[in-house]
């Protein structure tokens, strides 16, 4: 018989009303069809990142594994639960509102993580003048970086609040968030060309070290796909979140919808 953890409950927060990114607006995204804006899906992600650290404690974050696909959205205001519940030697996990699962996914603890070479994902810096979103913007095979970015001890304390996140074990130890490195995984799009509206559908993390709140952060990005599927314009990146030039702390596979059906038939 599965066990259920307690549920993690939430009122989701729009953190990012005015980013670049207008499918958090709440006028663009109801042209997309959607009741406002949305969530970004990587703080939905940060939200299930909650239940697995509660079961592992900091081993989750040293080299703990999750994926996750967001299948509907969550809006600004609504009450979310994360439901966790054992799955063999790992966590099946959900976030439901209104009925509705809104992202799924799973989450373990690896025994020993596979770290990459650093020499396997070269340090590429961000291009020095964003263009719009065209077709070479993420071409297959492409390496793209981010900006070096920190998140100093009242940096962190926003994002957290951000996020709803109560454990005090990320501020007392002066530990980065895991959800912190997926808003630099959207950095790898973000940083390298002008987007439209788009959307975050999908993330595989697996951790391989804390990373602290002096410590400086980039990606290191490869694009593994590019295609179109029911119209929308999908980037897939496989990257190393990397710690002062020296440290592998994540290795992270993110998909997006770059261009959606709407813009691309525009």
């Amino acid at each position: 018989m599965t066990k259920r953890l307690e549920p993690y409950r939430v009122e989701a927060f729009n953190t990012a009303k005015q980013s670049e990114n207008k499918m958090h607006d709440d006028s663009v995204a109801r042209k997309f069809g959607f009741s406002g804006g949305l969530v970004p899906g990587v703080d939905v992600l940060a939200y299930m990142i909650h239940p697995p650290v509660q079961h592992w404690g900091r081993d989750f974050l040293e080299r703990g594994l999750i994926e996750a696909r967001f299948t509907k959205p969550v809006y600004d205001g609504e009450t979310v639960e994360v439901i966790a519940e054992e799955a063999g030697e790992g966590l099946a996990l959900s976030v439901e509102g209104g009925g509705e699962i809104r992202a799924a996914g799973t989450a373990s603890l690896t025994q020993r993580p596979v770290v990459p070479a650093l020499d396997d994902f070269p340090d590429t810096a961000a291009v020095a003048k964003r263009l719009p979103v065209d077709a070479n913007s993420y071409a297959l095979d492409k390496w793209l970086g981010t900006a070096p970015r920190v998140w100093p001890e009242d940096g962190l304390a926003e994002y957290l609040g951000e996020v709803r996140e109560t454990d005090a074990m990320y501020l007392r130890e002066g530990i980065v968030h895991p959800g912190v490195l997926q808003r630099i995984m959207n950095k790898v799009l973000v940083d390298n060309a002008l987007l439209g509206p788009w959307i975050h559908v999908g993330s595989r993390m697996q951790l391989l070290a804390t990373a602290n709140t002096d410590d400086e952060l980039i990606a290191r990005a490869k694009v593994t796909a590019n295609y179109e599927k029911k119209g929308h314009r999908f980037v897939e990146l496989d990257a190393l979140i990397v710690a002062n030039g020296t440290t592998p702390v994540a290795h992270c596979q993110h998909i997006a919808i770059t261009q959606p059906r709407e813009v691309v038939a525009a």
